[in-house]
C-alpha cells in the first residue's frame, strides 16, 4: 500500500498552482459579482494542457486519468476559487472528455477529443428534471423514433453551462419508466449539438436566478422535438444507464475534490485573519475557541482528500467505486461547509463585508451539501449498500 501521490499528479498540482498564482481571491470575487465566466483562467489552463489531462495522447491530451483531474480541480479551488472551480473541470473535462473517452465510438473520439483537449469545444450535462428531481429512474424526457433518428421532447432543470456549451450530454428515456424491465433499462444518452438546436428553435433555455456559484449560469432547458441521429448516440441505445454511472461517479469525485480545495481556501482565509486580528492585544487565533474548530476541520479535510484520491484511483482502474465516490463527496462537502462557516465566525461582523471573500465562499460552499446529490441520498446509499439495511426509498 503506497500513499505517495504519483509523479504525474504532483506535476499537475505544481503546474495548475503556477497558473492560478496570478489569480487570487479578488479575481474570483469579481467574477462572481459580475456573474462572469473566469475566461482568463479557463484559457490559461487550456493552453497549458491542464484541461485535457484525462484525454489520450493520440488525441492531443495528457494521457492521464481522473486522479490527475481531481488534483487539478482541488488545486484550483484551493487557490481562492472555492466551489466556482468545480465547473471548469466538471462541465468539459469531466462530463465531456471522460465520458466520450470511455464510451464514445472511434468516430466520436476523433471528432470531439482533440477539440476538448485544446479547450476549443465545451460540453454540459443534462439529467435532472423538475418532477423527477434526484430520482433519475423516473425522468420523463423521451426520445421517440422518427425515420433514421429520434425526436426528443421534455424539460431539464439546473443545467449549468448550457449557454456556453457546444454539445450537451443529454439523458433521455427511449423506453418509458413504466415499461422498462429492469427499471434501469431504456435510457439513451445523446451528444446534442446545442447551437444547432437553439438555431432550429427546438432547444431553448432560461437561466435561474440563484444564490451562489454565479461564475456560471444554471438554466431550465426545454426540448421540443429536438432531432438527434444515430451518430449522436453515446454508448448503446436503451443501454445508457452504464454511461450514466460513468458520469455520476466522476461527478461525485470531482465535486469532492472541489470541496477539499474549497475547505483549504476557506481555512487559509480564516487562519490569516486569526493571526492578523488582535483587538485585545494578541491574535484571536490564540484562543482555543477559534483555533480548535479550525484544527478539527483541517483533520476532516485531510480525511476527505484521502477518500477522494482513492475513489478516483478506483475509477481509473474501472473498479467499483460507488461507495467511495459517495463517501468522498459526503465528507468533502461537509468539510468545505464547516470551513466556510468557521471562516465566517472567525471574521465576526466583517464576514458580511465584501472586502473579504468569506461571504462568497460561505454561499458557494452550502450548495455542496445538496449537489450533485443530496447528502441524505448518499447516507441512504451507504445504509443500504454498505451496512445492509433495508432500502429506505
Amino acid at each position: 500500500m503506497d500513499f505517495t501521490l504519483p509523479e504525474s499528479a504532483q506535476a499537475v498540482r505544481d503546474g495548475v498552482a503556477a497558473v492560478t498564482a496570478k489569480y487570487g481571491y479578488e479575481y474570483w470575487d469579481k467574477c462572481d459579482a459580475d456573474h462572469r465566466w473566469p475566461e482568463e483562467v479557463f484559457q490559461d489552463l487550456a493552453e497549458g494542457g491542464w484541461l485535457g489531462l484525462a484525454i489520450p495522447e493520440e488525441y492531443g491530451g495528457g494521457g492521464q486519468g481522473l486522479l490527475e483531474l481531481a488534483v487539478a480541480l482541488e488545486t484550483l479551488a484551493a487557490s481562492g476559487a472555492g466551489a466556482a472551480a468545480s465547473f471548469i473541470y466538471l462541465l468539459t473535462p469531466g462530463f465531456g472528455a471522460l465520458t466520450i473517452n470511455r464510451h464514445g465510438t472511434a468516430e466520436q473520439k476523433q471528432r470531439f477529443l482533440p477539440k476538448l483537449a485544446a479547450g476549443e469545444l465545451e460540453t454540459c450535462f443534462a439529467l435532472t428534471e423538475p418532477d423527477a428531481g434526484s430520482n433519475a429512474i423516473n425522468i420523463a424526457t423521451h426520445a421517440r423514433r422518427d425515420g433514421d433518428g429520434w425526436l426528443v421532447k421534455g424539460q431539464k432543470i439546473w443545467i449549468s453551462g448550457v449557454e456556453r456549451a457546444d454539445h450537451m450530454l443529454l439523458v433521455t428515456r427511449t423506453i418509458p419508466a413504466a415499461e422498462a424491465k429492469p427499471r434501469t433499462a431504456g435510457f439513451t444518452v445523446f451528444l446534442v449539438d446545442v447551437k444547432a438546436g437553439v438555431e432550429a428553435g427546438t432547444l431553448t433555455y432560461q437561466p435561474i436566478p440563484k444564490m451562489g456559484t454565479n461564475t456560471v449560469a444554471s438554466s431550465m432547458v426545454f426540448l421540443d422535438d429536438l432531432r438527434v441521429t444515430e451518430a449522436d448516440v453515446l454508448g448503446r441505445v436503451d443501454g445508457g444507464f452504464a454511461v450514466l454511472w460513468d458520469i455520476l461517479n466522476p461527478e461525485r469525485i470531482l465535486a469532492a475534490a472541489s470541496g477539499v480545495g474549497g475547505a483549504e481556501a476557506a481555512l487559509k482565509v480564516a487562519v490569516e485573519y486569526a493571526v492578523d486580528r488582535a483587538p485585545f492585544g494578541k491574535p484571536i487565533g490564540t484562543n482555543q475557541a477559534l483555533a480548535f474548530p479550525l484544527a478539527k476541520i483541517k483533520a476532516q479535510t485531510e480525511l476527505a482528500r484521502l477518500m477522494t484520491y482513492k475513489a478516483a484511483w478506483l475509477w481509473d482502474r474501472a473498479e467499483p467505486c460507488g461507495s467511495e465516490a459517495n463517501i468522498a463527496k459526503l465528507t468533502a462537502s461537509e468539510a468545505a461547509w464547516m470551513a466556510a462557516d468557521r471562516a465566517f465566525q472567525t471574521h465576526g461582523g466583517m464576514a458580511y463585508s465584501l472586502e473579504y471573500p468569506v461571504a462568497r465562499m460561505f454561499r458557494d460552499a452550502r450548495i455542496g451539501k445538496n449537489i450533485p446529490v443530496a447528502e441524505e441520498l448518499v447516507l441512504a446509499h451507504i445504509a443500504q449498500h454498505d451496512l445492509g439495511l433495508p432500502k429506505s426509498y
